[in-house]
């Protein structure tokens, strides 16, 4: 029996998981809504690294590993490409594409967290949309700036930052609505290439805003790669057909 086990982190992950039978895993960090309406198991938490993963892959013998990871989850990559060696399985992984700029659109591509905020001294009111990592540095905000942060989990407002908890996708009218309420001078984002929060970067360019890009982590190579959900769910379909 051909066993897949399916790292998730994207939306389209639960897409592929929600197509799998119960002989397989999705797996998941922890972080945010785990599904509870799946075919498949589902795993929740870390495995120890890529030692822990490979293990787990021989004891409950997988037969392919699949990293639809986000595309910044980048130790978690490496981990699954290092385990799946250690295992002797493929490992295919899901690289959607990264969004492109416009003619109308002022994006900056910052490499790190630091250069990030040196960039960030002209503004105002910035609009963070990069997770969690903001929240490790609200005490360090400079006086004449105040910080909104989306990620998961939202936080009670204080004088200095608003942190929102939500969820995406996210509609276009409803992203209007908040920059007109954050009034918000300059939007942060990561480069992740999701459908479900591309709209934030479409009312960016109507409202003539910069967008700070925190540019991509290097991901390693790995046995194949698919840029589309249905294009992998394509390949593991005739993996599964074939004896």
């Amino acid at each position: 029996m051909k066993r897949i086990l399916l790292l998730g982190g994207v939306a389209e992950a639960l897409a592929l998981a929600r197509r799998l039978g119960p002989e397989h895993v999705y797996s998941l960090a922890g972080l945010g809504k785990v599904p509870d309406d799946l075919d498949c198991q589902v795993r929740v938490g870390g495995y120890g690294g890529a030692e822990g993963l490979a293990r787990f892959i021989a004891d409950e013998g997988i037969g392919l590993l699949v990293d639809a990871t986000h595309p910044y989850a980048a130790q978690i990559s490496h981990n699954a490409a290092a385990a799946a060696g250690m295992a002797d399985v493929p490992c295919w992984a899901l690289r959607r594409p990264g969004w492109q700029a416009g003619p109308d659109d002022d994006w900056r591509n910052v490499a790190d967290w630091a250069v990030l905020i040196e960039a960030l001294k002209a503004f105002r009111r910035p609009f963070f949309t990069l997770g969690r990592e903001p929240l490790e540095h609200l005490h360090e905000i400079p006086p004449e700036q105040h910080w909104t942060v989306r990620c998961l989990q939202g936080q009670p407002a204080r004088e200095r930052y608003e942190v929102i908890g939500a969820r995406g996708p996210f509609s276009l009218d409803g992203e209007r609505e908040l920059f007109r309420r954050l009034r918000s001078d300059v939007l942060i984002s990561k480069n992740s290439g999701s459908q479900s929060t591309e709209p934030k970067l479409q009312v960016a360019r109507e409202l003539g805003l910069p967008v700070l890009i925190l540019e991509r982590p290097e991901l390693p190579a790995v046995t194949r790669e698919f840029e589309s959900v249905e294009r992998l769910w394509q390949a593991l379909a005739t993996y599964l057909e074939n004896p």
